[in-house]
């Protein structure tokens, strides 16, 4: 004998009932089956919306039951030929029942618990019939028996207490005489045992096939749903979540307790002392291993079988230095809240004695602090207690697993990996059996905690990086290539899987939470939303996701104020504008601050560079405790670029031109010229090397003439350039008789530093200095003579777009 439950997503459609009409025959050929069914998905939320309706004197609930008629109509409907007219004649009757139910409702203004589980039970009652009318339509041998015939309970309505004595009895005489191969039972439905309707809670239909499984002793119990089994995680919100193919009894339980729906709690309580094997199935993948429910649950590698998490929670805390030593304290609190049948989810209490800490739903928080208020009026009103206090918008997250006691350090990585994503933990519970370790954090983080969670504990192989790029020009462009043709290699190397999230440009941004395709980025783009800096900040935080990376690929000072923001969000921030580096000291200061405090890491190294590694080279030095003496370099790509193409033979406009035309300056090539970005690099290496210094203390000896400096626009820059074009011409020759050559020198000595152009003779390690490179020179107190030199291409949209990438892989590092 089998006994198969079925939920309502599986019998919710006429094409979901075809497939466990179907499992239900193949089963039958084998053996005789038991067949609990759910009500059809949705419906006891209608049924219930309809009776608030009528109780408020709403004349809605009549569309409200048009709605749950209609929808079982048409399943009826599909299913059976249209000439089958006394089937459908039969549920019409059924139908008029609950109308008329309904219509009493509205009339006496009121419903009560017993007319509750009456209302509800028509949700079954419809189901049950459907499918079993259905199967006997096909000739399937097929009966319905009526679970209130079978199960007698208590009068506790809408959460019955089962009868087991006499519910046994009749589980086991009326199927000693069945003769039916399929039998098919409503769930979730009984009866008192003064004849009155009862329902077993919401998930009862779990709860009766256990009940029928157990009285029977069968060999196995089959809970069908519309998943695969009992998933790591909820697999709505972490797409890496997989079924857990075995559990033990009380790992299910504490999942099905902590937010997993598949399985409703008390279903196990009657199977559990009998050893019968539950398994989870997918009734649209029949064919799917799903998962086992068993004493011997074997383990997966895994100490931590799977994360859970529950919603809506309002966490409540009783505190006072009179409750030090005091015993009865938690007695009274907790006898409170029963008489009131507030269940309570979560407990903690401090070891000082000094506060209760207790998690309840929602739901219940207002009338929990008065009926506690009241309770201790005494003590708040002679100050030995405080009023309670009520947090609401909290979740609880929870780790569970049987053999969780016997590794070390679990909580630790639990606990080190949510404040690495910056996820606050408001209270935390682990009982002594070690099989579930809880902890309270604000409901927006749930989603971020889940997924972090299962990457430390079930995908450590690989970390997941959610990319925002913002300023997707010419590097921008480049820096997306690049993730895209390197995705594969970070993967399988790296253990890194980039996800780009959101892109925009100075017209329009698109955002996609799961990750935009970078095969055809452009177009998406293209038709994406106005784009504005504060709406592409709040999308980032609204998604909330973890280990996410603002990109900033821009010169926009807007830009760059929204640093700290990000920064407060966890959200670390990669960046090739200098804007913020080499800003006030004090903001500069403050953006290292956040994030070390939020542990989002603020890089920059294309600050200084492009590709090359100069920031990370000087902050080893720094780290391993070494001390920058004086600083020697040419930090300009595109000066350096300018004045190697220039000679007497070109005229310097041209090369500026090209210079800015090859992607070598910044779209204001004025920023390059005026010697303000060579500043800015010199600054930001200053104080990387420890010291405290404004743009304003560096000398700026600049090589342009009043005319160019004073140009308001960049077309009259360029003209001024060629009215002056004597000018450079001079500076080039003066250069070519002392057989130097002309380069654009950062110094940094004893706290100062300067900028400017300089004759560099033969000889020097400056002189030979090609194209567009750079070249870096520290004196260090380990190199006080021979400096440690970094020398390479120091401007260029490729490597540029290298030097950003190569951050974001070291955000992945960390």
């Amino acid at each position: 004998m089998n006994v198969l439950k079925f939920g309502g997503t599986s019998v919710g459609s006429a094409k979901n009932i075809n497939s466990v009409i179907s499992i239900l025959e193949n089963y039958s050929t084998k053996d005789t089956v038991i067949c609990v069914v759910s009500a059809v998905g949705g419906i006891t939320d209608k049924l219930l919306k309809a009776g608030a309706l009528a109780q408020q004197k709403d004349t809605s609930y009549q569309a409200q039951f048009n709605l749950i008629a209609d929808i079982h109509q048409r399943i009826l409907a599909d299913l059976i030929p249209s000439e089958n007219t006394s089937k459908a004649q039969h549920l019409s009757e059924k139908l008029e029942e609950l109308k008329s139910l309904l219509d009493g409702i509205f009339l006496i203004n009121e419903i009560s618990p017993k007319t509750s589980d009456k209302l509800v039970s028509f949700g079954e009652l419809l189901s049950s019939f459907i499918i079993a009318k259905t199967m006997q339509h096909r000739g399937l041998d097929c009966q319905r028996k009526n679970s209130q015939d079978l199960i007698v309970t208590n009068s506790n309505f809408t959460k019955a207490e089962v009868i087991f004595e006499q519910t046994n009895k009749n589980i086991q005489h009326y199927f000693s005489e069945a003769k039916q191969r399929i039998t098919i039972l409503p769930g979730f439905i009984a009866k008192s045992d003064h004849g009155d309707i009862t329902t077993l809670g919401r998930g009862g239909s779990d709860f009766t096939a256990a009940i029928v499984a157990a009285a029977l002793k069968v060999k196995t119990l089959e809970i069908w749903t519309d998943v695969s089994g009992m998933y790591t995680t909820n697999p709505k919100m972490v797409k890496q979540a997989f079924p857990i193919k075995h559990l033990s009894y009380q790992e299910a339980m504490e999942l099905s307790h902590f937010g997993a729906k598949v399985l409703y709690p008390p279903t196990v309580q009657p199977v559990l002392n009998l050893n019968i094997p539950i398994f989870i199935k997918n009734t649209l993948d029949p064919d799917a291993f799903g998962t086992k429910i068993s004493n011997d649950a074997h383990q997966n590698g895994n100490a931590v079988k799977g994360i859970s998490n529950i919603n809506n929670i309002s966490l409540l805390t009783l505190q006072g230095n009179g409750m030090v030593g005091i015993p009865g304290f938690s007695k009274r609190l907790f006898e409170t809240l029963a008489q009131e049948k507030i269940n309570v989810i979560f407990i903690t209490q401090a070891s000082s004695e000094h506060s209760i800490c207790f998690g309840i739903d929602i739901n219940d928080a207002d009338q929990a602090k008065q009926a506690i208020d009241l309770t201790f009026e005494n003590e708040i009103t002679l100050k030995k207690i405080d009023p309670i206090i009520v947090e609401t918008n909290l979740s609880i997250v929870a780790l569970i697993g049987d053999k969780m006691k016997s590794h070390q350090g679990i909580s630790g990585k639990m606990f080190s990996t949510l404040g690495k994503n910056n996820i606050n933990i408001r209270a935390i519970a682990q009982g002594a059996s070690e099989k579930n370790i809880s902890a309270v954090i604000a409901e927006k983080d749930v989603k971020k905690a889940l997924n972090t969670l299962h990457e430390r504990f079930f995908e450590v192989k690989t970390k997941q990086l959610n990319i925002y790029i913002t300023g997707v020009g010419n590097v921008g462009e480049r820096l997306v290539e690049q993730i895209k043709q390197q995705r594969k290699y970070l993967k399988e190397q790296l253990k890194i899987s980039i996800k780009v999230v959101g892109l925009s440009n100075s017209r329009t941004m698109v955002f996609n939470e799961s990750g935009l395709s970078l095969k055809d980025w452009k177009s998406h783009l293209a038709t994406g939303e106005k784009a504005t800096l504060q709406g592409f900040l709040e999308r980032a935080q609204s998604y909330n996701l973890r280990n996410s990376i603002f990109v900033d690929v821009t010169a926009n000072e807007a830009v760059s104020k929204l640093y700290a923001a990000y920064l407060k969000h966890s959200i670390a921030v990669v960046a090739c504008n200098k804007i913020a580096c080499s800003s006030d000291f004090k903001n500069y200061n403050e953006l290292k601050q956040l994030s070390r405090q939020y542990n989002a890491p603020f890089l920059f190294e294309t600050n200084v560079g492009a590709g090359l590694p100069v920031i990370d080279t000087l902050n080893n030095l720094i780290a391993s405790g070494d001390k920058v003496v004086s600083i020697q370099a040419v930090l300009s790509g595109s000066l350096n670029f300018v004045f190697n193409n220039f000679n007497e033979s070109t005229k310097f406009h041209d090369v500026v031109k090209q210079a800015q035309k090859e992607g070598y300056t910044e779209p204001d090539p004025r920023i390059d010229l005026s010697g303000i970005d060579v500043a800015r690099k010199i600054l930001i290496l200053a104080r990387e090397s420890g010291t405290e210094m404004n743009l304003s203390d560096i000398e700026n000896v600049s090589f342009l003439t009043k005319a160019n400096l004073n140009s308001d626009q960049v077309d009259d820059f360029y003209q001024t350039l060629i009215d002056d074009e004597a000018h450079f011409q001079n500076l080039y020759a003066s250069a070519t008789s002392n057989n130097c050559q002309l380069k654009y020198v950062a110094s940094f000595n004893e706290g100062k530093a300067k900028v400017g152009l300089q004759e560099i003779p033969e000889g020097h390690p400056f002189y030979n200095l090609e194209g567009k490179d750079n070249i870096v020179m520290f004196y260090t107190k380990r190199y006080p003579e021979q400096p440690m030199i970094i020398k390479g291409a120091g401007a260029g949209a490729d490597v540029t777009a290298s030097g950003l990438f190569a951050d974001i892989i070291r955000v992945g590092n960390k």
